[in-house]
């Protein structure tokens, strides 16, 4: 087919495009990365807390950081904080591992059937806004002055917030997916580990999250006013006990180790756990 003489056509190169690919600068791509932008925060927050500690100049009060970081090296290189952190962490597993698969039974009970709906909606109604460690006093009359009664308060805080979570997750799964289930044969517990499971993963992660916290902040308040269990103290009662000798950055140690291995479990662990499933799976930006 020959031109047509009264269409202009024009050949035009690659620069006529403009720029169609930026290569980024150093600032950009070290901006782009999100462990430096909350090490930067950090490091803000420890400069504020550094400036504000000598200005107030009260040790009993707010120690400085340098104070906190000598007495959090001291406690562990005497091996007295990994100590007490291990006693609070294993502990905290057995309450943690034990509410979750309480956790689990109830939610696969109800989203199977009736009366466990019924049950799950109506437990979780009545214990889900009751503080945990309101049932310390309790706890200790039934299960006395050991573990059990640690443990018992860190199961009441697991438990009901993942089976909300997990459970609303399981009903927000859509009903085309359940009957492609279905089409393949899936119930009972076929169904639910190979298709709400999977579908509802981000309620569930979302439940795990909030039921560490949860079972984290009971345990350190438990030790806090319980203390020492089977003799042994945890990170909880090293707070306690510094605070009695007066040993401010002893204390503001503990609270530190206390975060500290909340940023771990959140960005190592969970955050670990979130790439190699939803977001591999494509359910989370």
């Amino acid at each position: 087919m020959s031109d047509r003489p009264e269409i202009l056509r024009d050949t035009l190169g690659e620069s006529d495009f403009g720029v169609v690919e930026k290569e980024l600068t150093i600032l950009e791509r070290l901006y782009n990365q999100a462990w430096i932008r909350k090490t930067g925060l950090l490091i803000i927050l420890a400069v504020i807390w550094e400036v504000y500690a000598r200005h107030l100049d009260n040790p009993l009060l707010v120690p400085t950081l340098s104070e906190t970081m000598t007495a959090w090296w001291g406690g562990m290189t005497s091996l007295v904080l990994p100590d007490r952190v291990w006693s609070s962490l294993k502990v905290l597993a057995l309450g943690y591992g034990t509410g979750l698969t309480l956790a689990f039974v109830l939610t696969v009970l109800a989203i199977t059937t009736r009366i466990g709906t019924d049950f799950l909606e109506t437990m979780t109604a009545m214990f889900n806004p009751l503080p945990a460690i309101a049932l310390l006093p309790l706890a200790l009359i039934w299960f006395g002055l050991g573990i059990g009664s640690i443990v018992f308060v860190l199961v009441h805080s697991v438990l009901w917030a993942v089976a909300l979570n997990t459970h609303a997750g399981f009903r927000s799964v859509s009903n085309t997916l359940r009957m492609v289930g279905r089409n393949y044969g899936l119930s009972g517990l076929g169904l639910v580990f190979k298709i709400l499971i999977p579908a509802a993963f981000p309620s569930i992660l979302s439940g795990l999250k909030i039921g560490w916290a949860f079972a984290w902040r009971t345990l350190i308040a438990a030790e806090l006013i319980f203390g020492v269990s089977s003799g042994k103290g945890g990170l909880g009662w090293y707070i306690f006990e510094s605070k009695n000798e007066l040993d401010i950055p002893e204390v503001f140690a503990g609270l530190l180790t206390i975060i500290m291995i909340g940023l771990l479990v959140e960005n190592v662990i969970f955050r670990t756990l979130e790439n190699k499933t939803v977001r591999r799976w494509g359910m989370q930006n």
